[in-house]
């Protein structure tokens, strides 16, 4: 078994970082997809396909997978600098703005 750890990114339709802070153990399909005939619908038989364990740490996955002997490669995430500006949400509604605000 071919498993992945990675640290999923965050939601695209979002700017905060929810569900991303956890590490994520996955299994490789084993088995290619089937279409089925009468409704369309994909499915396959491997079972492990449907399987993620999260975990909060790194190093809590990568012992989970060598207690199981489940052969695992690590990703690591690529961390974006967070965009923050000095003011902040709050400088929209402060009482001593230094310029008019106007639509």
């Amino acid at each position: 078994m071919l498993a992945r750890i990675y640290q999923p990114a965050r939601n695209a339709m979002q700017s905060g970082t929810a569900k991303s802070r956890k590490w994520v153990l996955e299994f490789a399909p084993e088995a290619a997809r089937n279409i089925d005939p009468l409704m369309g619908w994909t499915g396959s038989s491997d079972m492990d396909s449907q399987v993620r364990l999260k975990f909060d740490t790194k190093e809590a996955a990568i012992e989970y997978a060598e207690q199981h002997g489940i052969d695992a490669q690590v990703f690591e995430p690529h961390k974006r600098k967070p965009v923050v500006r000095p003011g902040g949400y709050g400088e929209n509604f402060a009482t001593n703005r230094r310029s008019v605000w106007t639509h």
